[in-house]
């Protein structure tokens, strides 16, 4: 036997001694099954030495010998007229690109025509016929091309579009126009051998012992013409074995685990005596039968172990015979099938913990964490196609156009036991918004992008957020592309994290989310397992939002926004009615209201946090965010003041009021500290209400941690001054210590840890760090801002000219997604130079930039202590932590 040919079976393997890149990409597999014992079909390589220099005359005998061999295992005659033995050809070149033809159907020739049709019927035979001369015409085409013999090239590449037609085969170079028709295949295989045979060399069809022999040689021949083919092409020899050959006999597929849910039993089917799937009803993978069930169960976890992924495997019964015809990696699955399975193989030690953590892209955990659709229920449903992902998932809800409008319905649905769903639809959101976000199912907006209002609103409550900045809101309409979206239409909105976002008119079937189900809780589990130092904080401003946050693995809370509490239904006319108030008793009363709420919110967010700090920014958004913005509102806050205070006040009076606390420029107006400064009752109510809370805390024995941060600092001055106090002639201002020690003193309460800090989101605040740094304990890098002010652009805004910025490669991706390398330099400044004053200095970063993670490295790499981000953003972030860190230790 020639040493370049080498034999392999189930129970016969390749010697370790045959250099692996003799054998190409599939000889290699094959061997590999091999190795495995799995019921492979057997066969020989031709190795790349030998099959561009093959001589027929020479390999003759080795290759009829062979081909006995194979013939006896499988249990057919290879040129037999009874029961003959077809076969394959694989071209196994070692480049995983190659453009070669599917090669099969080998011994077709006219002494086996009649015994295979017997098997199969006569139309099945013809079918098979005409695909062997498919193949073999491929090889041809490619022959004469290089030749440069155009007439006959051309003449075969007519015939084959015409085959293309015959067998349904489609592909980018075979678009079949509108006046084509398919080529029906009425004629017997004979009929088209001897039509066929002209274009092959003499005797093809003679027998089959000279057709393999023929095929090998022209494609050897095609080989020694190619100069691309660089003798680096194997040839594959294996028999062909057909689900609807006999009785006994099937064909099939299937996953090693179910792709969506993870769960460890086949998904698949097979098709009773039918070569393939085509036009055929299949049965559930698990009514094979328990012979076969068992050993494609011991296929799919052998090839699980292997290859550490799910794979797709293809198979065939032939005569109650199972064979492995093919297996492959699997493209479309679940992130939570690919956590599934991870953990089963850390559980049984196939891999250790460090390799499951390393598997996982960490923006993957985007779709675990979120509904998603199922794709069969979309199909007749009329979509649009495009947008901005602001906050990913999947939401089915009713559209309304206006937070009222939202909210009634949202009551009156209650009322009547109707579907509560609702999709809010805006130009854009504002501050007074929250509440209707919160509520609804997601939240479509023409203006913005990923860091606009909305979209950070929705990520916070793990709501789906798309722009569009293709709609027109008009009234109580929407138009998007060749969508009209009236009032209480319902609609569909998917946002997937990769690829591109859609709305559909009417309702799809979600797939919900269930981390306990999907493993999420103990992947969590495992990735903080690698956490060292640096952790992750979460976004949140209400218990619930915590408590999500913490089973997601979350260490404390890194930013609770008060404003957003103050937007309550119960409580925004309440706020309106002290900024309203022009006697200080007036106000005095409505703050004390307030406080009572503060304290209830504290409380509870710092109870399910007990043990971990909480950083609670002080009132931040500008005043005139919380006055009314419709007519509706007036007129609430009117009979709200009417009953409170027994006095009337007109629209006018109101309107003149938010006219006054009207600003130009808000984001860098009377907002944050600034506020403090004007209005210190303000802070002074939510600091007592932050102690009152850790105070009744402590007094049932619960670790109540706060941190007190103070937004918009631009000097250290304004920190000096809200921390600490100061007195002037004539007047002076009650710092946070003074207000809690006068708390203290006032309930006889014993005194709780706490910090005072700030945010830093200026230019100037990092420049002055070193000076900051002398009067607040830690920083919170509020990147959304600091980004607005470092570049000068509005986060609302960007995206109406970045499309123009990136087509000139004026700008690197999204600054407020990836943090610009001037940020990040203000950043690490800001970091060095506070710690040069305070060495013990606790730096975090709080936008929503927290959950990249590219922006995870860099504050690791920068010395912060911890990233905070949304509570659905919690275990991404804590994945990219846990990666990093393994990165760090496997690089010392």
């Amino acid at each position: 036997m020639d040493k370049r040919i080498h034999f392999f079976s189930q129970k016969e393997v390749i010697p370790k001694s045959v250099a692996p890149e003799l054998l190409g990409i599939r000889g290699r597999q094959a061997n590999e099954f091999a190795e495995l014992k799995f019921p492979i079909l057997p066969g020989f390589i031709i190795d790349t030495t030998l099959a561009s220099v093959f001589d027929p005359k020479a390999a003759r005998k080795d290759i009829l010998s062979l081909l006995n061999k194979i013939a006896s295992i499988v249990g057919k005659d290879f040129g037999g007229e009874d029961n003959p033995m077809l076969l394959k050809v694989v071209i196994s070149p070692n480049l995983a690109i190659s453009t070669y033809p599917t090669l099969h159907n080998f011994g077709l020739a006219k002494p086996t025509i009649g015994g295979f049709a017997q098997w199969v019927g006569k139309d099945f035979a013809a079918h098979e016929v005409l695909f062997l001369v498919r193949g073999m015409l491929k090889i041809e085409e490619r022959i004469r091309e290089l030749e440069a013999n155009t007439k006959l090239q051309e003449e075969i590449t007519a015939q084959l579009k015409v085959l293309d037609r015959a067998l349904g085969i489609r592909g980018p170079s075979n678009e079949l126009g509108k006046e084509e028709k398919p080529v029906k295949i009425d004629k017997g295989a004979e009929f088209y051998m001897d039509f066929y045979a002209k274009y092959f060399p003499k005797g093809f069809f003679e027998s089959a012992e000279e057709q393999i022999l023929i095929t090998l040689s022209e494609i050897s021949k095609m080989f020694q013409m190619d100069d691309q083919n660089d003798n680096d092409t194997a040839l594959m020899i294996a028999p062909m074995v057909y689900g609807n050959y006999g009785k006994d006999s099937c064909s099939g597929a299937y996953f090693s685990r179910n792709v969506v849910t993870g769960v460890k039993a086949l998904q698949g089917s097979f098709f009773r005596e039918k070569f393939n799937e085509g036009g055929a009803s299949g049965q559930a993978i698990e009514k094979i039968g328990p012979t076969h069930l068992k050993e494609l169960q011991r296929i799919a976890l052998t090839l699980e172990d292997k290859f550490k992924e799910i794979r797709q495997i293809r198979f065939t019964v032939e005569n109650g015979k199972l064979w492995l015809i093919e297996q492959r990696l699997v493209d479309q699955k679940s992130t939570q099938a690919d956590i599934k399975l991870l953990l089963d193989l850390a559980k049984r030690k196939v891999i250790d913990n460090a390799e499951v953590i390393k598997s996982i892209e960490p923006l993957r955990l985007n779709e675990i964490l979120h509904p998603i659709i199922e794709g069969s229920s979309v199909k007749d449903l009329k979509s649009w196609k495009g947008g901005i992902a602001g906050a990913p998932g999947a939401a089915i809800g009713r559209a309304y156009f206006s937070t009222d409008s939202l909210l009634e319905a949202l009551k009156v649905a209650q009322q009547k036991g109707e579907d509560t769903r609702f999709v809010l639809v805006l130009e854009s959101s504002f501050a007074e918004d929250v509440k209707a976000i919160e509520v609804s199912t997601g939240v479509l907006t023409a203006e913005g992008g990923y860091s606009a209002h909305a979209s950070v609103v929705a990520r916070q409550y793990g709501k789906v957020s798309l722009v569009a900045p293709a709609m027109k809101v008009k009234g109580k309409t929407a138009a998007l592309g060749n969508l009209t979206i009236k009032e209480g239409d319902y609609i569909t909105l998917n946002v997937p994290f990769y690829g591109e976002s859609n709305v559909y008119m009417g309702t799809a079937k979600l797939i919900e989310p269930d981390p306990q189900e999907s493993g999420l809780l103990d992947f969590i589990e495992l990735s903080k397992g690698f956490v060292k130092k640096f952790h992750v904080r979460c976004n949140a401003d209400t218990p619930r939002d915590a408590a999500l946050a913490l089973s997601f693995g979350a260490e404390g809370v890194g930013l609770c926004r008060t404003e957003h509490m103050f937007f309550q239904a119960d409580r925004i006319n309440v706020f309106r009615e002290m900024l309203l108030s022009t006697d200080p008793k007036d106000r005095s009363k409505a703050l004390a209201k307030l406080q009572v709420m503060q304290r209830d919110d504290f409380y509870g967010i710092l109870k399910v946090m007990a043990g971990k700090e909480v950083t609670i920014r002080l009132l931040d958004s500008p005043l005139h965010e919380f006055m009314p913005h419709n007519d509706d509102e007036i007129q609430s806050l009117i009979t709200h003041l009417q009953k409170v205070k027994g006095i009337k006040i007109s629209k006018a009076e109101i309107t003149s009021s938010v006219e006054a606390l009207h600003e130009f420029n808000p984001m860098l107006g009377h907002r944050g500290c600034r506020i403090a400064v004007s209005y210190p009752e303000i802070y002074a109510m939510q600091v007592k209400a932050i102690f009152e809370a850790s105070y009744k805390l402590r007094a049932e024995k619960i670790d109540a941690r706060p941190e007190i941060m103070i937004p918009i600092v631009m000097n250290a001055s304004e920190l000096k001054l809200i921390a600490y106090g100061k007195k002037i002639e004539g007047s002076s201002y009650t710092g946070i210590v003074d207000i809690e020690e006068e708390l203290r003193t006032a309930k006889k309460a014993k005194p709780v840890e706490y910090q005072i800090g700030t945010m830093i989101e200026l230019p100037a605040a990092a420049l002055g760090a070193g000076e900051i740094a002398k009067y607040g304990r830690f920083f919170s890098f509020g990147t959304n801002d600091l980004t607005q002010t470092t570049l000068g652009i509005s986060r609302d805004d960007f995206t109406a000219f970045m499309p123009d910025y990136t087509l000139f490669d004026l700008i690197v991706g999204n600054p407020f997604s990836t943090l610009d390398p001037r940020v990040m330099e203000l950043i690490a400044l800001a970091t060095e130079r506070g710690r040069l004053t305070r060495p013990d200095l606790v730096c975090g970063l709080c936008g929503e930039h927290g959950a990249n993670p590219a922006n995870v490295r860099f504050c690791m790499d920068a010395g912060l202590n911890y990233v905070s981000c949304s509570p659905y953003s919690v275990p991404i972030a804590l994945l990219a932590v846990a990666q990093a860190e393994l990165e760090r230790s496997e690089a010392k």
